[in-house]
């Protein structure tokens, strides 16, 4: 049976979302990757279905693959797409937190007026073993990857991230260097890698690489993961913003013992159908 779809993007980081209500979605690894492929599928970065919940508190579940095929745990800006799917199929009402259930846990959506969703991503995690990451607990972190020794700040969001401070987040070394941190053995179950450039005290430029789809125009819990490294070292304002090669993220967080915000748009592309 074809698969029906829809096409989303949030500032960027694009979606095949699919509308799996009835359950009964269980794709292969092989046949998500190839409904990822640009040229012979559909083409995105990750792949969201909205499922029944098992916990009775969570109005809905959200699977997560990447364009690889593998398993994710958290996408921000996933999560927003999936919010607007459901107040759009009038699954969820506008300025009223709905709590929604992530393979990584629950996550309380809102939808704004404006159309734009915030997302409560919950605590950054900053201990290694979180991630995780070989190390034991510091502020920062050295670590070789091929012919660079780089500092790096590492944080969960639910899936693991890894900052890197620079200056010029275009220089091309970070395409070389981007893929060996993502699959370094330091990380056992690899990383998302974000390059940050801090531009004022309210307000950063990055870009990421993900772990199973690449370098992408936009990623929501790279954007928050970047902004509470920088909020914990003091560096950074509670309210920031993130640009991103898509577009702006707004990132609110009071710091340790307090939950992060994410706001950002998201947007409908098209509806469609691939044969299974």
């Amino acid at each position: 049976m074809p698969l029906r779809f829809t096409k989303m993007h949030g500032i960027g980081n694009d979606f095949v979302v699919v509308d799996a209500r009835d359950g009964g979605f269980d794709p292969r690894p092989a046949q998500v990757a190839a409904i990822a492929d640009r040229h012979t599928g559909v083409g995105f970065d990750q792949l969201l279905s909205i499922e029944p919940s098992p916990d009775p508190s969570c109005a809905f579940y959200y699977g997560i693959w990447n364009a690889d095929g593998s398993a994710a745990g958290q996408c921000g800006n996933g999560v927003r797409c999936v919010a607007a799917w459901l107040h759009r199929a009038d699954a969820i009402p506008v300025d009223h937190d709905t709590r929604l259930l992530s393979p990584s846990g629950p996550v309380t959506v809102r939808v704004l007026p404006d159309g734009r969703v915030s997302v409560d991503m919950g605590e950054p995690q900053f201990s290694p073993a979180s991630l995780p990451f070989s190390a034991e607990a510091a502020e920062s972190y050295e670590l070789t990857a091929g012919h660079e020794t780089i500092m790096l700040r590492v944080v969960s969001m639910g899936n693991p991230h890894a900052v890197v401070e620079v200056d010029d987040i275009e220089d091309l070394r970070w395409n070389e260097l981007a893929p060996l941190l993502t699959n370094h053995s330091a990380f056992p179950e690899g990383c998302n890698i974000g390059f940050v450039h801090q531009l004022d005290a309210g307000h950063v430029e990055l870009r990421v690489h993900e772990r199973g789809s690449g370098w992408t125009l936009a990623c929501g819990t790279g954007a928050c993961a970047a902004a509470a490294v920088l909020m914990r070292a003091g560096r950074l304002d509670a309210r920031a913003l993130v640009d991103l090669p898509g577009g702006q993220l707004q990132i609110d967080w009071a710091g340790p013992g307090h939950r992060l915000w994410m706001t950002g748009p998201a947007a409908f592309v098209f509806e469609g159908e691939i044969a299974a």
